[in-house]
């Protein structure tokens, strides 16, 4: 039996989700979450063997969950499942410690699929993404300047090009505004951009949001 923690902020997501994993005998949904404050206490709280986790959620984002397992003696394999562009996240999230990404337009075979291979050990990704990864393993091969952002400056870029003044993104990121300053500067040095204009006309160009 594969125990199974769900973490969406859609509550109409993780019920549509539950009705296709309780077809299999061998899949339990053992938890749910919609946010990531409930995900990390879920998590230290009871024992799975999967979780299930979207990126973009209240409290900790899917990021910020992946470093906090690392604290965790048991940690669960992590599929993500999510509706950011594959080609702009997969990767990013392999590396940060998910086993596993897949979209949420995938179909149900596929996710079934992912979540036994995840569950069981292995990794899942992707044709496309599987390419992608050998294609990074390459030192030849020219990188798009976004790939030079770490994680943080990824998310950071995220808030700011949704529109979020600098204090609340701040406070979502339990940093202060002046750090938040400091990594919009960086993002616009490594982007070579001028301003948040210049930067949601890239972020919208190299489609890196949906």
């Amino acid at each position: 039996m594969i125990r199974i923690l769900l973490a969406d902020d859609h509550t109409l997501f993780r019920e549509g989700l539950k009705q296709i994993l309780a077809r299999h005998a061998d899949l339990i949904v053992a938890g749910e979450c919609g946010n990531g404050h409930d995900t990390m206490d879920a998590l230290r709280g009871g024992q799975y063997d999967l979780l299930v986790l979207d990126i973009s959620m209240p409290g900790l984002s899917g990021w910020e969950i992946l470093q906090e397992l690392r604290s965790l003696e048991r940690r669960p394999a992590v599929l993500v499942l999510s509706m950011h562009p594959e080609d702009q996240y997969a990767v990013r999230m392999l590396r940060a410690g998910a086993a596993g990404y897949i979209s949420k337009e995938s179909a149900a075979d596929e996710l079934i699929a992912a979540i036994r291979r995840v569950a069981g050990g292995g990794r899942y990704v992707s044709a496309a993404v599987a390419d992608q990864l050998v294609r990074a393993a390459g030192r030849d091969i020219a990188q798009p300047p976004h790939a030079l952002l770490s994680n943080r400056e990824f998310q950071v870029l995220e808030k700011l090009v949704s529109g979020k003044p600098l204090k609340a993104i701040a406070d979502e990121l339990f940093i202060s505004e002046k750090t938040v300053t400091t990594y919009r500067a960086r993002i616009l040095e490594k982007l070579e951009l001028k301003n948040n204009v210049e930067l949601t006309r890239y972020v919208l160009e190299h489609k890196l949001l949906e």
